[in-house]
């Protein structure tokens, strides 16, 4: 795998240079406003809420905090919540804010025409995805070793495996969606063995397991491609150099294909700027705005055909991607995290 030199500063140069180049055509009333909470923390966001506030004039009053905090707080704040769109980086969130009720549906045409069926609920929209993939030591293992998820719990990796936490939320979205497949019991198996195979107790998140295998402190882990892409992209050449070390592999494209996750977002339930706030969640599904979130984080649109300029993407290649509805995900997140206790994989 061939590095690229670094690209984060380009990126985030063009994402500006969009925001002063586009026109403000269709601006609302002075006055207008968007109360926005979000669980996103990615600095080219800048550039996508100046834009929408360039296009349209309503203003964007932004709150930024964990995911768990934003869903607290709007529920504490019920009915006198000023919150209009709560936006986060992960499906198991979004369920969780849609079960304890602080969605208001949305119906709209642009977003049901733009984003697909399977990236969306019927109150809350999928605008950007990544996908969990395989990273191994090309010293100590080959690509046709770890060809699918299940492959990972083969006892010849005994010892191989890192992990982050069994209840992180990237594992019991993973892990949701293995049971929507295969059924509560292969899915505890599969656990079973993934538990068996770990070189060390669960630690850590996605950008220590890539780091632990290039080190060769394990052979094999999981993780968001856009954890992989910074690294590849990364001004510190030690970062560029580590990449050079592993191997990734798509998995399941024989089966039902790679897994995967989004950054999506929901009109709340007590919103006093209804017509803004839909407005907002339109304009993240404009081809613009796919092309902020996407590149900002290193992630693909969520809406198809949306053509993004992003080296190291296109270096990992094309993937066949999982298109398990994602809203099913939260059917399954109690049972996974019961799954995995039951597995012994804290």
């Amino acid at each position: 795998m061939q590095m690229n030199q670094p690209t984060v500063k380009r990126k985030f140069l063009a994402l500006f240079a969009l925001v002063l180049s586009t026109g403000a055509g269709n601006v609302l009333a002075d006055g207008a406003v968007l109360n926005l909470y979000s669980a996103r923390h990615y600095q080219s966001d800048e550039a996508l809420y100046a834009n929408f506030t360039k296009q349209t004039g309503i203003k964007v009053n932004r709150i930024e905090g964990k995911a768990q905090e934003l869903i607290e707080r709007i529920s504490n704040e019920g009915a006198n919540s000023p919150a209009d769109v709560f936006i986060t980086a992960d499906a198991a969130s979004l369920a969780v804010a849609a079960a304890r009720g602080i969605f208001a549906p949305v119906r709209s045409t642009v977003l049901e025409t733009r984003i697909p069926a399977h990236l969306r609920s019927e109150q809350w929209f999928a605008f950007s995805t990544r996908a969990r993939m395989i990273i191994y030591n090309k010293r100590k293992l080959k690509a046709e070793d770890v060809p699918t998820y299940e492959a990972l719990a083969d006892p010849k990796l005994k010892g191989l495996y890192c992990s982050i936490p069994g209840g992180h939320i990237y594992n019991l979205t993973w892990v949701a969606a293995q049971i929507a497949h295969r059924g509560e019991a292969e899915t505890e198996a599969w656990a079973r063995g993934l538990v068996a195979n770990l070189a060390r107790a669960p630690k850590g998140g996605d950008t220590d397991q890539i780091k632990s295998v290039a080190s060769g402190e394990c052979a094999v882990a999981v993780s968001n491609s856009y954890y992989l892409a910074r690294l590849m992209g990364s001004e510190r050449v030690e970062e560029r150099n580590l990449v050079k070390r592993l191997g990734i592999v798509w998995p399941n494209q024989e089966s039902y294909g790679t897994h995967i996750n989004v950054s999506g977002g929901g009109m709340v339930k007590s919103s006093k700027n209804r017509d803004a706030a839909v407005r907002f969640l339109e304009y993240l599904a404009s081809d613009e705005a796919q092309r902020y979130l996407a590149n900002g984080n290193n992630e693909w649109p969520a809406v198809p055909n949306v053509a993004v300029n992003n080296e190291e993407l296109a270096e990992m290649g094309k993937f066949k991607a999982d298109n398990l509805p994602i809203g099913k995900l939260a059917q399954q997140l109690s049972a996974a995290q019961k799954l995995l206790d039951r597995a012994g994989y804290r």
